[in-house]
């Protein structure tokens, strides 16, 4: 029970920062880059380094503590055929797309930033920003969703 209580919060924990950094490059750093408020690449090179290495880290995180939840609480026919199962496997999908937007996005913005450009990569990828952040959002409903048992309301 223990490990129960203390997986799911480290769980619970890495896809907050995780979704909240994501959140705010989308939708604070990358506009103030775009509108030209930065001086030099510096700071977003740096930025855009830290956003990989927490995405990185946190998708690791998730994918080792979401698998011992998993394995613990599921088995595959549970997995499938309940709800909770089921949304347990939707998180996994939004979990790759995130990891895959963010991934995409930071090499394409760190490219352009190596160019010596700033306004311009940070218009390219704000919209695969904004749609990571959606993602990292709806992994958020969907843990919520999970948490409280949204299937005991249905």
């Amino acid at each position: 029970m223990v490990d129960q209580f203390i997986m799911q919060t480290v769980h619970l924990i890495f896809a907050s920062v995780w979704a909240g950094s994501v959140f705010y490059v989308a939708f604070v750093v990358l506009p103030l880059a775009r509108d030209g408020q930065f001086n030099t690449t510096a700071p977003l090179e740096t930025i855009s380094g830290k956003l990989t290495t927490i995405s990185r880290v946190s998708a690791l995180v998730l994918l080792l503590s979401g698998g011992h939840l998993a394995g613990t609480r599921y088995t595959s026919e549970s997995l499938f055929g309940t709800i909770n199962g089921q949304l347990v496997l939707v998180m996994v999908a939004l979990w790759l797309i995130l990891a895959a937007l963010v991934e995409v996005g930071s090499k394409r913005f760190e490219s352009g930033l190596n160019g010596k450009k700033l306004r311009e990569p940070a218009a390219d990828v704000l919209g695969l920003y904004r749609a990571a952040a959606v993602v990292a959002i709806a992994l958020l409903v969907v843990s919520g969703a999970i948490t409280t048992n949204v299937a005991t309301l249905i």
